[in-house]
């Protein structure tokens, strides 16, 4: 009997290493359906990243911001879903810094899609409220300059001020477990500057958003314009709902993982906080969902792709939106 335990350790010489999880039927499931989930994640948000750099068209100040977003939510399948697959079996890390520097990543990752759904908030906010003047105030070398400081910001935030090697804490569990520990004050301030803060400037922009938007198609109804003029307001509330329900999805994705924050918990002990991190990674694969289902420019984009055709000479310059 205990030569079976001994077998069980991920090293049997050492008594406080962690145990492995027995390979059963559930295990193997959820793995399975979270490495679906994961190459989901990289495929559409690939496809969003081919489209948008590909296509000169669409390389407006809105889907530069999208594009941001597409490169964080990527590198999340990429660099953390992966990892955090691998740690179900628990015999994964070596050591301290490779924990560190998986949730290092993790931390810059989503701080940075937190900073491009602000962005995206503050350019719908501009393009409804000041229609006259979005072009003069958003232009491409501005919006490039934003997403600079966002990624920037998400850098020196996460190795700064969390400072996570430091509350990686071994000392408690068994060797190679990777658990991170936020103690009350860091949670605290993460839950006001990733949570809280984010989502009060959302809501409060598209709260201004939604009634400057009713107050317009009041006007519109009123003057019973042309069909023409009819396609715009139409092409336009369908880029506000698509904009709209990332961010709603967002929210309610950011809610189980940021909520307990101030209690001081591990953020990796337990299924209830393994769903809740996973919660949050799978935003990473609905937002890509949202435009493939509100964008008819992301369909048509990804047909050219998956037939090769961007692969034809001048296809850089093929009409995807309709004007």
């Amino acid at each position: 009997m205990e030569s079976v335990e001994t077998a069980d350790l991920c090293i049997p010489p050492l008594n406080t290493s962690c145990r492995s999880m027995p390979v059963t039927p559930e295990v193997m499931f959820i793995k399975t359906l979270l490495s679906c989930i994961t190459l989901l994640t990289v495929t559409l948000n690939l496809l969003v990243i081919i489209s948008i750099s590909h296509f000169r068209q669409l390389q407006t100040p809105t889907n530069l911001i999208l594009l941001s977003l597409a490169v964080s939510d990527l590198l999340v399948g990429l660099t953390v879903m992966p990892p955090t697959i691998t740690m179900l079996q628990s015999c994964w890390f070596q050591h301290k810094i490779s924990c560190a520097l998986m949730y290092l990543s993790s931390f810059i990752l989503t701080s940075a899609s937190i900073g491009n759904m602000v962005l995206i908030s503050m350019d719908r906010y501009v393009a409804i409220c000041y229609p006259l003047h979005y072009s003069s105030m958003v232009t491409p070398s501005r919006v490039k300059t934003c997403v600079s400081l966002c990624w920037t910001c998400s850098v020196i935030y996460s190795i700064i001020l969390k400072d996570y090697f430091s509350q990686i804490d071994l000392s408690n569990s068994c060797y190679q477990e990777c658990i991170v520990i936020i103690n009350y004050i860091s949670g605290t301030v993460d839950l006001l500057l990733t949570f809280f803060g984010p989502v009060t400037v959302i809501i409060v922009l598209y709260v201004r958003v939604f009634v400057v938007a009713v107050s317009q198609a009041r006007v519109m109804r009123s003057q019973i314009s042309a069909v023409k003029s009819h396609a715009v307001i139409v092409t336009k509330s369908e880029m506000r709902a698509a904009l709209g329900i990332i961010l709603l999805v967002f929210i309610l994705c950011l809610c189980p993982y940021h909520i307990p924050s101030p209690t001081g918990q591990d953020t990796t002990g337990g299924v209830e906080s393994s769903v809740q991190i996973w919660l949050f990674y799978c935003n990473s694969s609905f937002n890509p969902l949202i435009n493939a289902f509100f964008y008819p420019w992301f369909r048509k984009a990804v047909k050219l792709i998956v037939s090769l055709q961007i692969l034809h000479p001048g296809s850089q310059e093929a009409k995807i939106m309709l004007r």
